[in-house]
């Protein structure tokens, strides 16, 4: 640095530009350390932004396509334990309703009815099922529980009931409620408050989309409700006093609930085929974010051995010129500081 011909402002002007310049690069490449991330991205990528651009476009698309698939797979295994608990109670609930239905006592079918009110309660909490504040077997009316009440299903039944005296009669009623169409003021009126259309799918990836269509008022869940309702009616007291009617709707109500036994399966293994799709196309664009995130850091991450050794050297340079100063000065770093 030679600064002999230079008169003695413009030889502090030109410390004090130094001392600047070099200030600055010591705070960019700080910060470079710190953040891992070149300050100056212009000159990175050649003032040519539209790779970068590209790359920051497809990892905001592929983070918006991480939420769905988050969502849909929370909402999925809600459902799949939800269908799980409606399964398991069928399958074990039938044969001793069967059993009550056919050599059973009063006692017999007293206790098996009391069982079957109490489980169909059990199933209809089931099919509540929430996660988050979304009600998941309500179609899109995530916000309304799809199931108003177990009790409210008895006491609906129990009306449409009224005046029949056999258990063909009390079937037939049953039957006609849980089929009755929107407006015949059955299942579909009184009782499944969620919607008639289905859940919008879940946009998974960029061609992906999961569906998840499944409600309430699936005829397999319906069937299954019906089949516990049937055995809960008897609790209620629905033809008291006519034990062989009592235990014909006790077999009804088990060969209804045996025979949706394996549709239940099936439901359970169609939501499996959904939870694999997400589960494939979660991992595909975790592959694909993680080669943008490379292919990002190749353009703008700063190399912490490069940035190291720029702060070393710019710190000495800085050292250099504060003894220099002091010496020209006659001044310490700490005078010249001040």
């Amino acid at each position: 640095m030679n600064l002999n011909n230079v008169g003695d402002r413009a030889q502090a002007q030109l410390l004090q530009r130094q001392n600047t310049d070099l200030k600055l690069r010591l705070t960019q490449l700080t910060g470079e350390m710190a953040s891992g991330r070149k300050a100056d991205v212009a000159r990175a990528v050649g003032g040519d932004f539209r790779a970068l651009a590209g790359i920051e476009h497809s990892l905001t698309t592929l983070a918006a396509f991480h939420a769905a698939t988050s969502e849909a797979a929370g909402l999925t295994d809600a459902l799949q334990k939800a269908l799980e608990t409606v399964q398991t109670v069928s399958s074990d609930l039938a044969p001793s309703l069967i059993s009550a239905g056919t050599t059973g006592g009063a006692t017999h079918v007293a206790t098996a009815a009391f069982d079957a009110r109490q489980k169909l309660f059990s199933v209809v909490a089931a099919l509540n099922v929430r996660v988050g504040d979304r009600y998941a077997l309500s179609g899109s009316a995530t916000d309304q529980k799809p199931v108003l009440g177990a009790q409210e299903l008895l006491d609906g039944l129990k009306l449409a009931a009224t005046g029949q005296v056999t258990a063909s009669g009390v079937m037939t009623a049953v039957d006609n409620w849980f089929a009755a169409p929107a407006g015949g003021g059955g299942y579909l009126d009184l009782i499944y408050d969620g919607s008639a259309t289905a859940l919008a799918p879940f946009q998974i990836g960029d061609t992906g989309q999961a569906h998840l269509s499944l409600t309430a008022n699936d005829v397999t869940l319906r069937d299954t409700l019906k089949g516990l309702a049937l055995a809960g009616l008897v609790a209620e007291g629905v033809l008291i006093g006519d034990l062989t009617g009592q235990t014909v709707l006790m077999q009804s109500s088990g060969q209804t609930l045996l025979a949706r036994s394996s549709d239940l399966a099936v439901l359970r293994a169609n939501l499996g085929s959904v939870e694999a799709q997400i589960h494939d196309v979660a991992a595909r664009n975790q592959a694909e974010s993680s080669a943008l995130e490379i292919a990002r850091n190749a353009i703008v991450a700063a190399d912490p051995f490069e940035t190291a050794n720029k702060l070393e050297a710019t710190r000495t340079q800085l050292e250099t010129l504060y003894a220099v100063t002091a010496r020209l000065s006659h001044l310490s770093l700490a005078d010249f500081l001040r």
